[in-house]
C-alpha cells in the first residue's frame, strides 16, 4: 500500500472520431443481430475526411443497409451537412473459423485471447474514481451541446482526470484537462467560463477542485476542426476509455463490432460481471478476473481471480466458486448476458462498464457466489 500517488484516466465524447467508428461498428452489429440472432460479425471502420470504409467478416441471414447505418450514426453524433463517400467491403466468416465456432453441443471460442475484468469498492459503479469522473465530464459536455446549455459547441471532445491518493483513498483532484470542439466565432474566454460552470463543477462535485488543482480547458487554444475532418478514426483504438482507464490489465482485444463468439468481447464482459459480483457480495474490496481461451475450444484454458489480499476467502477458493456459478463457454456467456440481442451500440460510449442497465453490470449473482464460496471452503477444509 503506497502512501501517496496519482492515478489518471481519460474519456472521449461520442463525436470523437475513434468512438464514432466504434459506434458505427456496433450499430452494424445490432442491425445484423436484429435480423439474425446467430449472426457472426467482425466489423471494422476506418474514417477520414470525406471517406468512410466499413470492412470485415459478416455472416448473417439478413445483410443490413450499411451505408444508411453509417450516415444515420454520423448524423446522430452531431455531424450534419457533411457528405461522405462510403465504401463497404465485407465477406463471409472464414469456413475454418465458422467450423470451429459452429452451433451444436458446444460453441467454440472465435479466437484465442486473454480477457480481464475488474471491480473495486471505491465508487458506486465499482470503478476507480478517475474513470468515473472522466466519463462524467464528457457526458456533461455532450449534454451541454445537445441541450444548447452552451452555445457554439461541436461534437468532438475529450477529458482527462488525475486523482491523488493517500493509502488507497482518493483525497484530492490533482488535475483536469477538458478539450472540446467549438464554432469558429466562439469566444474562448467565454467558452472556458461556461465549461467551468456547466461541465467541470457539476461533474466533479464528488471530489471538487481545490486551490492547487490544475485545470486546463482547451489547452491547445482553438479547436474548430474535429471529427473525421481533422483526424482519422478507427475502431478499437480507445481500449482504455472503453474499460478501466489503464488502471487495470487489458488483454489487448477490442470490443466494438464483434458478436459474442468473439471472446475479446463476451469474455471481457463476463470477467467484469464476475468481478463486480465478487466485490458487490463483500467477498473482496478489489478483484481482477482473468479468462483465457483457445480458438475453437468452448471451455476457458485458464480462470484466475486476484483480490490483491482483500478477499474474504483465498483466491483459489474464489476461482472454484466462480467456475461453479458461471458458465464460461461462449454459448453460456452469450445466454447469461443476452449477447445475442441488438443491445451493443447503446453501451458503446462513455465506457462499457458505466451503464447500470447493461447486463454485465448486474449484481444478481452476489448471494450465489457467497454460498458457493462457503461450500468450496468447506470442501477444502475437509481434505
Amino acid at each position: 500500500m503506497r502512501d501517496k500517488y496519482i492515478l489518471t484516466a481519460e474519456s472521449v465524447t461520442e463525436g470523437h472520431p475513434d468512438k464514432l467508428c466504434d459506434t458505427i461498428a456496433d450499430s452494424v452489429l445490432d442491425a445484423c443481430l436484429k435480423g439474425d440472432s446467430s449472426a457472426h460479425v467482425a466489423c471494422e471502420v476506418l474514417a477520414t475526411a470525406g471517406k468512410v470504409l466499413v470492412a470485415g467478416e459478416i455472416s448473417a441471414k439478413v445483410m443490413p443497409d450499411i451505408p444508411s447505418i453509417v450516415c444515420r450514426t454520423i448524423r446522430e453524433a452531431g455531424y450534419t451537412g457533411l457528405d461522405y463517400e462510403i465504401e463497404v467491403i465485407t465477406h463471409d466468416q472464414s469456413d475454418d473459423i465458422a467450423y470451429a465456432v459452429r452451433e451444436g453441443v458446444q460453441t467454440g471460442a472465435g479466437d484465442q485471447g486473454i480477457m480481464y475484468g475488474f471491480a473495486c469498492d471505491e465508487t458506486e459503479s465499482y470503478l476507480p474514481l478517475p474513470v468515473i469522473l472522466a466519463h462524467r465530464l464528457t457526458r456533461l459536455l455532450t449534454n451541454a451541446r445537445k441541450t444548447g446549455m452552451i452555445q457554439g459547441l461541436r461534437p468532438d471532445g475529450k477529458a482527462q482526470v488525475s486523482v491523488e491518493y493517500n493509502f488507497d483513498i482518493p483525497v484530492r483532484l490533482a488535475s483536469v484537462v477538458l478539450s472540446c470542439q467549438h464554432d469558429p466565432e466562439k469566444d474562448l474566454d467565454q467558452l472556458r467560463e461556461e465549461l467551468m460552470d456547466h461541465v467541470i463543477q457539476p461533474a466533479l462535485q464528488e471530489l471538487p477542485p481545490d486551490g492547487e488543482t490544475e485545470i486546463l480547458i482547451n489547452p491547445s487554444g482553438r479547436f474548430v476542426y474535429g471529427g473525421f475532418e481533422a483526424d482519422t478514426g478507427l475502431t478499437g483504438r480507445k481500449l482504455m476509455v472503453d474499460t478501466y482507464g489503464g488502471l487495470a490489465p487489458h488483454g489487448g482485444g477490442a470490443l466494438s463490432g464483434k458478436d459474442a463468439t468473439k471472446v475479446d468481447r463476451s469474455g471481457a464482459y463476463m470477467a467484469r460481471y464476475i468481478a463486480k459480483n465478487i466485490v458487490s457480495a463483500g467477498l473482496a474490496d478489489r478483484c481482477t478476473v482473468t479468462l483465457a481461451y483457445a480458438i475453437g475450444k468452448a471451455e476457458p484454458v485458464a480462470v484466475n481471480v486476484d483480490t490483491e489480499g482483500t478477499g474474504e476467502y483465498r483466491d483459489d477458493v474464489l476461482e472454484q466458486a466462480v467456475q461453479a456459478v458461471f458458465d464460461l463457454t461462449p454459448a453460456g456467456m452469450r445466454h447469461a448476458l443476452g449477447l445475442d440481442k441488438p443491445i451493443f451500440a447503446q453501451f458503446c460510449n462513455y465506457g462499457h462498464f458505466t451503464h447500470p442497465d447493461a447486463p454485465w453490470e448486474q449484481t444478481d449473482k452476489a448471494e450465489v457466489l457467497c454460498n458457493a464460496c462457503r461450500i468450496k471452503e468447506a470442501g477444502v477444509s475437509d481434505r
